[in-house]
């Protein structure tokens, strides 16, 4: 799996990558335990990150996150061990199945490799903004659909946020 780079969907803009990353997550269907841990590339975009192991564990090759969908993260500095950010993720459901027949993944990305100041700033600026962006998108459509569409927030002022880390 050399060179894989996510397709991007319309107006998302992937904004930066970082190769060395393991990447950790649970409840992951066809693998022993359905806990995964891969080396690999972590992308950020504008709308999501997305993992791509370098080698593939099981079915495991990819993982796809929608700045949405995530909640619950932190960046962690433990002493002994790499630093990382750590959260859940909602999984995406398709339209025509129940939300109950989908868990909430927990996930973990350790940078062992270095490289995560920048991405950690950008991370947290953009789930802030793609946040900002729904609820107030939200509440002005709040008898319309009860959800964003997380390509929406491609207008994300993401260029601004480059400039300040």
């Amino acid at each position: 799996m050399e060179n894989v780079i996510p397709v991007a969907f319309g107006g998302e803009i992937f904004v930066l990558a970082r190769d060395g990353v393991e990447f950790e997550i649970d409840k992951i269907p066809g693998v022993p335990s359905g806990h995964v841990k891969a080396r690999g590339i972590i992308y950020l975009s504008n709308i999501r990150m997305v993992f791509v192991a370098s080698q593939p564990v099981g079915n495991f090759s990819a993982f796809d996150m929608p700045l949405l969908s995530v909640h619950g993260e932190k960046f962690n500095q433990p002493l002994f061990f790499c630093n990382n950010i750590s959260g859940f993720v909602e999984s995406v459901v398709p339209d025509n199945q129940h939300r109950a027949l989908y868990s909430t993944h927990s996930f973990k990305i350790l940078f062992k490799e270095g490289g995560c100041g920048t991405f950690v700033t950008l991370f947290f600026n953009l789930i802030a903004s793609v946040r900002q962006y729904n609820q107030g998108h939200s509440a002005a459509q709040h008898d319309a659909a009860p959800r964003v569409d997380p390509l929406q927030a491609s207008q994300t002022p993401f260029d601004d946020m480059m400039h300040h880390v």
